[in-house]
């Protein structure tokens, strides 16, 4: 029996493989390659403007002859991970400023997006609705990408695109690297997978905020409401959480760490104190960002 192509899922589904034009979406910007994941499962109105506009005229005219896209992330070497299938509605002309003053856009920057550079008058803006197409495969569905790996768009009919796999779970909801490596940066805060966030609603424990632009270090203590997730998103929100010497700092420079974790139900008392032999230890409150 010959395996199953996204072509015949389409067609089961009465939609026309001549019709829908297909994006393997890999950023070059290593830092929104690596959130793009998260963005698709957590801030999918994000993850569609990121698509939403292209800079090249070439597949800008692709666009305009589609009426559907298929969306996929890069997923290992000759994969893709399939996102959704949008019907594409109408488009308008993008000119610079209007592009920036995309709130997505100007959000995907804190990722490195390099996006509309100006170097045309400007670039279209495509309505892309996402459709219930398999979306109970969302993240799940692992299709084969042959080829070259730079060909990134092509048409569904004129490609045989093969069902390799359907995961259990998520790959969107990656799991979570072990927590004495952890590290994030303030802007990856906003987009934590959800299963990085249960995980550290449940954990008390001792972190690290260390400003990359000049060293200098904070230690602080999360056991109150969501633990080490209620103090960085705190952070995420304010940028400073209330600490007077974070203030006034510019947080796309932090970095968010775990130095010690602890039992969910150590008292508050135990980890202030805790908290204090790692003050001492790392010298933050003569050298560092803590006050006392």
């Amino acid at each position: 029996m010959a395996p199953v192509q996204l072509n015949d899922l389409l067609r089961m589904e009465g939609i026309d493989p001549g019709n829908v034009l297909v994006l393997r979406h890999r950023p070059f910007e290593v830092e929104l390659r690596k959130v793009l994941p998260w963005l698709a499962a957590e801030r999918p109105e994000m993850f569609n403007a990121y698509q939403q506009t292209q800079t090249n005229p070439k597949v800008e005219g692709a666009f305009q002859k589609a009426t559907h896209i298929a969306s996929f992330i890069g997923h290992q070497a000759g994969k893709a991970l399939f996102i959704g299938l949008y019907e594409r509605g109408g488009w308008r002309p993008l000119g610079y400023e209007a592009y920036w003053h995309v709130a997505a856009y100007r959000e995907m920057k804190a990722f490195g997006i390099q996006g509309f550079t100006g170097d045309r008058d400007a670039v279209l803006w495509f309505d892309l609705e996402l459709t219930e197409f398999y979306q109970q495969w969302r993240g799940r569905l692992i299709v084969g990408w042959p080829g070259l790996e730079r060909s990134w768009w092509r048409w569904a009919e004129r490609n045989i695109i093969p069902v390799e796999s359907i995961l259990e779970q998520s790959a969107l909801d990656a799991e979570m690297p072990h927590w004495d490596t952890l590290t994030l940066t303030w802007d990856e805060l906003k987009v934590l997978p959800s299963r990085w966030r249960s995980a550290l609603s449940q954990w008390r424990g001792i972190y690290f905020i260390f400003d990359e632009s000049d060293g200098k270090g904070y230690v602080g203590a999360a056991y109150g409401s969501d633990n080490i997730l209620g103090r960085w998103l705190n952070y995420a929100s304010t940028a400073h959480g209330g600490n007077k010497k974070l203030r006034n700092r510019d947080p796309a420079s932090f970095r968010y760490s775990i130095l010690q974790r602890v039992s969910p139900d150590m008292e508050p008392a135990e980890v202030i104190g805790l908290e204090g032999t790692w003050k001492d230890r790392l010298h933050t409150r003569r050298f560092g960002l803590n006050e006392n």
